[in-house]
């Protein structure tokens, strides 16, 4: 990735400015072949990515939890404007891990709150006390109603642009699992980028999207996991999804 190599470096302590907690999120998808060529266009308008520790590509390990009906899952599916989704997320590279509690309201923005937990409770975080009672502080659950539904698994560039108003996210290399079916699948080639910012401002980076004809395409990794991994599952409207990325990639999605 001759793009990600001669761009400019930034910190996490730099990136702080541009955490952007409370923000509106245009997703995309792509191959990455083109993912290549959009990264080569990003250095070029200066850009600058993430990196930590001399890592420009950082992997994480996301379980997601659900109730045994997919109460969030669904929520999703059937166009529900408010609607949560809880996981815990382990960084890779230097070992945090934190339960993460996303909300997104009716006039479309996202809020997440988080709180550290140990790596070791990923699986289990509802035994420790002080994650229980933030999981009924901030979501409509109990700890008691969720257990782990599926896990993703990536690997995440992470780029800000040069003003500092707003961060891209790049996921390659996904990877999903289903813990209820134990059924597996990856995403193959297929690239989710995911532009944040706190407002409907414009964007440097949607120009260069637009010229490589990367076209918005709303996806949830942990939808996507569930409609892929289980059989079971009411999963009609994301199929099309399915189809498109499919289209976009130029192969069929399966599952082992």
């Amino acid at each position: 990735m001759q793009g990600l190599e001669i761009m400019g470096a930034i910190t996490l302590d730099e990136m702080n400015a541009v955490k952007l907690m409370n923000r509106i999120d245009s997703k995309y998808v792509t191959s990455e072949a083109t993912l290549l060529r959009m990264l080569d266009a990003a250095a070029a308008a200066g850009y600058r990515v993430l990196e930590t520790e001399g890592a420009r590509i950082s992997p994480y390990d996301s379980v997601y939890y659900d109730t045994a009906g997919l109460t969030m899952f669904y929520l999703h599916h059937n166009r529900r404007l408010v609607r949560q989704k809880v996981r815990t997320r382990q960084y890779v590279n230097s070992g945090d891990s934190f339960l993460e509690i996303k909300r997104k309201n009716n006039h479309g923005r996202t809020s997440k709150k988080r709180m550290a937990i140990p790596s070791d409770k990923m699986m289990d975080f509802g035994s420790i006390p002080e994650a229980a009672d933030f999981l009924a502080r901030y979501s409509w659950f109990q700890a008691g109603e969720l257990s782990p539904s599926a896990r993703t698994c990536f690997s995440r560039i992470t780029l800000v642009n040069p003003a500092l108003t707003e961060r891209l996210t790049i996921d390659t290399k996904l990877a999903f699992t289903n813990f209820r079916t134990g059924l597996r699948t990856t995403l193959e080639d297929a690239v989710i980028i995911e532009l944040k910012q706190d407002g409907r401002a414009a964007s440097q980076m949607k120009g260069i999207l637009l010229d490589l004809r990367i076209k918005p395409l709303r996806v949830s990794k942990y939808c996507m996991a569930i409609t892929l991994t289980d059989p079971s599952a009411k999963t009609g409207r994301f199929k099309v999804k399915v189809r498109a990325i499919e289209k976009i990639i130029g192969k069929k999605l399966t599952t082992i």
